[in-house]
C-alpha cells in the first residue's frame, strides 16, 4: 500500500509557522492530498484561520501556539502530535520565519542580527533536533517519513544588505543538507525549499528598511510565484525524493552559477544590486 501512496499523501503533518504565507500553503494542500494537519504558529490566532480554511474545504486539522525559538515549545508541539496522531508524524514542515534586511553589515543592529537567526535557525534547529529521532526512531514499520526546511535561495545568493536573513537561510541549507546524509537509507527523506520571490507578507512583516521594501515588492511583483504553487512544487519535489527544491527558474540558475564560477556570481551580484539601488532612487 505505501509503495502506490506518495510521501505527501495521507499522513499526518505538523507545519510550523502555518499561519500564514508559505506555512498555509503548505497546511492546505497537504490537507487537500488527505494528512491530519496540524498548524502551529506562535500566532494561534492566525493558525486558527488556516485551520478554519482546511475545515470549509473538509480537511481536518487543529492549531496550537508553538514559539519555534523555545525548545520546551517544540517538545510540547511533537508530544501534542503523537497524542493527536497516537503516533509519529510523517512529514515535518520547518517553516517559521521572518525577513531582515536593508543595512550592510557593521550597520545592521546586533538585535536583528539575533531576532533573525533565533527564529530562522534555531527555529529549524529545534524541530530538526525534536523531530528528526521521533521520524528516525518510528523504524520501517512506518510508513516512509520526512521533514521539509523551508530556506531561500538567499542561502546561496548573497544579497547585499540583506546578511542576517542570508546568514540565517545558508545555515538552514547546511542542516538540511547534513540531515539528509545522516538519515539516508532510514526511510525519512529530506527536502529543503530554496525559493527566490514568493508573494506573502514577509517584507513587510519583517524588519526590513523602507527602500529595500519597496525593491523587493517590486521584485515579488515581477518575479514572484505564489505560496500555493510553491508549496505544491515542493511537496512534488519531497515525493520524487528530491533534496533541493527550487521553484523558479532565476533560483535555478543561479544554483547552477553559484555553483561553476562562485566569484564571479558574486562580484556580478554586488554590480546588479547597485544598479537596482540606483535605478529605484
Amino acid at each position: 500500500m505505501f509503495g502506490m501512496t506518495k510521501r505527501s499523501q495521507d499522513g499526518d503533518a505538523v507545519i510550523t509557522g502555518a499561519g500564514s504565507g508559505i506555512g498555509a500553503a503548505f497546511a492546505l494542500e497537504l490537507a487537500d492530498r488527505g494528512n491530519r494537519v496540524i498548524c502551529s504558529d506562535i500566532d494561534e490566532t492566525a493558525a486558527q484561520r488556516t485551520v478554519s480554511a482546511i475545515h470549509d474545504n473538509g480537511g481536518t486539522a487543529i492549531a496550537t501556539r508553538c514559539d519555534v525559538t523555545q525548545i520546551q515549545d517544540v517538545n510540547t508541539l511533537a508530544a501534542q502530535a503523537r497524542s493527536w496522531f497516537d503516533g509519529p508524524p510523517t512529514l515535518v514542515v520547518n517553516n517559521a520565519g521572518v525577513g531582515a534586511g536593508g543595512h550592510p553589515i557593521g550597520d545592521i543592529p546586533l538585535e536583528d542580527w539575533a531576532w533573525t537567526l533565533d527564529v530562522n535557525l534555531w527555529g529549524a534547529i529545534h524541530g530538526c533536533h525534536v523531530f528528526a529521532p521521533i521520524l528516525r526512531d518510528a523504524g520501517p514499520s512506518n510508513r516512509p517519513s520526512g521533514i521539509i526546511n523551508v530556506a531561500s535561495a538567499a542561502s546561496f545568493g548573497a544579497a547585499p544588505g540583506m546578511a542576517a536573513y542570508n546568514v540565517s537561510k545558508a545555515a538552514v541549507l547546511s542542516l538540511s543538507e547534513t540531515l539528509a546524509a545522516e538519515l539516508s537509507g532510514s526511510g525519512v527523506h529530506v527536502t529543503v525549499l530554496c525559493p527566490t520571490f514568493v508573494k506573502t507578507n514577509i517584507v513587510n512583516a519583517g524588519r526590513i528598511t523602507s527602500g529595500s521594501t519597496d525593491l523587493a515588492d517590486r521584485l515579488m511583483r515581477w518575479t514572484g510565484i505564489s505560496a500555493e504553487r510553491t508549496a505544491r512544487m515542493c511537496l512534488d519535489t519531497y515525493d520524487r525524493g528530491g533534496l533541493y527544491c527550487m521553484p523558479q527558474l532565476d533560483a535555478r540558475i543561479g544554483w547552477g552559477i553559484k555553483r561553476l564560477a562562485p566569484q564571479t556570481f558574486t562580484r556580478t551580484v554586488g554590480l546588479v544590486t547597485r544598479i537596482s539601488h540606483a535605478v529605484s532612487s
